[in-house]
């Protein structure tokens, strides 16, 4: 197993180098250091000298990616490629260029609200959505089943911002059960964090609930269902014994593109419920146009997913005895 997880972890080796040599012309090819420095200067007559100013504080004075003027290893390492790109890999992510501050300990420090939210949606969810999915598969074709696949399709055809405002004025604003928004410090935190789980488990529930029962549906007409019931087995004995188990490995696809989100945290519901994680973070870094940040998340997101690719293949051989590391 170790030799296959080598081989796929290099494997993965270019793929992130090119993802970062990506993103680093994108963002350095669309807005040249010039163009970084008015946009965060915030003045539509910014004179040479400020912009110089700022670059040089931010180490965007030196070439792109080679130094002629240097020798050795100064050719390369005296380069804004080198600086804001190469050390990427090392995880020193450097200052954020709209307030200076360490991005590494911003991420350190928002992570944790931003797994305090996506954790509980993400297990609790997975387990409704399953159990809900299995239910309208064993009452298939029933009036139970049809009302289920009708709820899905409506939750599914409701904007996650509905939810989100619509969570905030019933929960928060009408009954006061919880706060709207904000965040607090050690236990104090699970009244700001009720809302906005609730608010991810609901919105989620009709496009993955709706999901997993076509999985379910596919497997319960594989010929080895049949075969499970000539021997006499009850329906829910094939249902949890047999068609659950099969089906986890379309459903472990499916989960390895959460596992980015799990760190990263939700955009619009961190924003929405002013929690202080990763993916508020993100968002401030766009609108405030703060592309060090960008830089250093995308990379971030890139490296999460290719580790969540590695063991979602090692998680098959728990699921399917068939299948091998080859």
């Amino acid at each position: 197993m170790w030799r296959y997880v080598v081989r796929r972890v290099l494997y993965a080796i270019p793929i992130l180098v090119g993802v970062n040599l990506l993103t680093f012309f994108l963002f350095f090819v669309v807005n040249t250091p010039d163009d970084m420095a008015r946009m965060q200067l915030g003045v539509k007559r910014v004179t040479p000298e400020a912009i110089e100013h700022w670059k040089a504080e931010r180490g965007y004075d030196r070439p792109l990616m080679f130094n002629e003027g240097a020798t050795g290893a100064g050719k390369f390492t005296d380069t804004i490629f080198f600086d804001h790109s190469v050390r990427l890999f090392a995880f020193d992510f450097g200052a954020a260029e709209s307030d200076g501050r360490d991005i590494g300990h911003e991420i350190r420090s928002r992570m944790g609200p931003s797994l305090a939210i996506a954790l509980p949606v993400f297990l609790v969810g997975l387990a409704a959505y399953v159990s809900f999915a299995l239910l309208l598969v064993f009452f298939r074709a029933t009036v139970l089943d049809t009302v289920g696949v009708v709820a899905c399709v409506f939750a599914m055809s409701i904007s996650g911002m509905f939810y989100i405002i619509g969570g905030q004025y019933l929960v928060g604003k009408l009954w006061n059960l919880v706060p709207i928004s904000g965040f607090g410090e050690g236990l104090s935190a699970w009244r700001f964090l009720v809302l906005p789980v609730l608010v991810g488990l609901v919105a989620g529930f009709g496009e993955s609930a709706r999901w997993y029962r076509t999985i379910f549906l596919e497997e319960i007409n594989r010929d080895y269902v049949r075969t499970a019931r000539a021997k006499g087995l009850t329906e829910s004995r094939v249902l949890f014994r047999h068609v659950l188990r099969n089906g986890m490995i379309p459903i472990l696809t499916g989960v390895v593109v959460v596992i980015p989100s799990l760190f990263l945290g939700s955009l619009v519901t961190e924003s929405f419920f002013g929690i202080p994680g990763l993916g508020s973070y993100t968002i401030d870094a766009i609108g405030a146009q703060d592309f060090a940040v960008v830089r250093s998340m995308v990379f971030l997101g890139s490296l999460l997913y290719i580790v969540g690719l590695i063991l979602t293949d090692i998680s098959y051989t728990l699921v399917d005895p068939r299948i091998r590391f080859e």
